[in-house]
């Protein structure tokens, strides 16, 4: 899959819920196709993405491997602002930017997301999302061999990012061949490694039909975007757990960080989520009744 459906699939499949197959289903006139591809995919993930993503969780710290997925969120900011210029959306153009700022200088090249915990949730903006405000709301869902799931907007969208966004302006520019082939490769295997922590793979595995359930969930996430319902705010979890981790590395390594440390780094729940209620103060030792 490409590195944005990798990205968002644990947020899609939630999203998805129950999905059900007919002969004909809307949106996907290519289906006996798409199947096909699905199946090359998921042969390929199988036989060399999964393996090389579990060996590189095994070796690589999860904090250390939350803070590089920072990085590479981070360097895609200044496209988002782009779009939301283009998409007539100023507050989520700025906020973007400032993003890319506060991250890139106070979180240490976007490893933290410094921005997330200070009120600058995520607001992810790309050209396929330009593509449906402009006028293409709905698109022809299809999967492609090596790239999964997409639309015919979003595929189209995806091939011309390539040659207008910044970063990818950068790299095409300033690295050989084989250093950008390697940054790419690290990207995939990134997005792959963080799909695995989500637990997604589990409810994939276990579905009747994994195919359906993908579907339902890259077209709802992406209505979901295209309608801005995907703000988050806030650090996440993993933020947390990292920050705590990076303070324990530091002088200051009190109480306080180190209890923050030994918070587990569970999966991130997503907007739609119920969060976990708080637990219930504890009963004193005298036999008082808690106030």
């Amino acid at each position: 899959m490409s590195t944005r459906a990798w990205k968002t699939l644990p947020a899609l499949i939630l999203l998805a819920g129950c999905a059900t197959t007919g002969p004909k289903t809307p949106g996907d006139p290519y289906e006996g196709f798409n199947r096909k591809m699905w199946k090359l995919d998921e042969g390929l993930d199988k036989a060399v993405m999964k393996p090389v993503a579990k060996g590189y969780i095994a070796v690589m710290p999860h904090p250390v491997r939350h803070g590089l997925s920072n990085m590479l969120d981070n360097v895609t900011e200044p496209f988002s602002f782009i779009n939301g210029l283009l998409q007539g959306k100023p507050k989520r153009a700025l906020n973007s930017l400032g993003r890319f700022v506060i991250n890139t200088t106070v979180g240490i090249g976007g490893f933290m997301d410094v921005a997330g915990r200070n009120g600058y949730p995520k607001t992810p903006e790309d050209l396929g999302q330009t593509f449906a405000v402009w006028g293409a709301k709905k698109s022809t869902y299809l999967v492609l061999p090596f790239y999964g799931p997409t639309t015919i907007r979003d595929g189209i969208g995806t091939v011309a990012s390539q040659w207008v966004d910044p970063y990818r302006i950068v790299i095409r520019k300033e690295l050989s061949f084989w250093p950008a082939a390697g940054l790419t490769a690290f990207e995939f295997v990134d997005a792959r490694a963080n799909l695995i922590d989500s637990g997604a793979d589990s409810l994939l595995d276990s579905s009747a039909d994994s195919y359906a359930v993908a579907r339902s969930a890259y077209l709802q996430h992406r209505q979901a975007q295209i309608e801005d319902r995907d703000d988050a705010s806030g650090a996440t979890g993993d933020d947390a757990a990292l920050n705590a981790a990076l303070d324990d590395l530091g002088p200051d390594n009190a109480a306080a960080p180190a209890a923050d440390a030994a918070a587990p780094a569970a999966t991130v729940p997503t907007p739609d989520q119920p969060q976990p209620a708080p637990a219930p103060a504890p009963a004193p030792q005298d036999g008082t009744s808690p106030k």
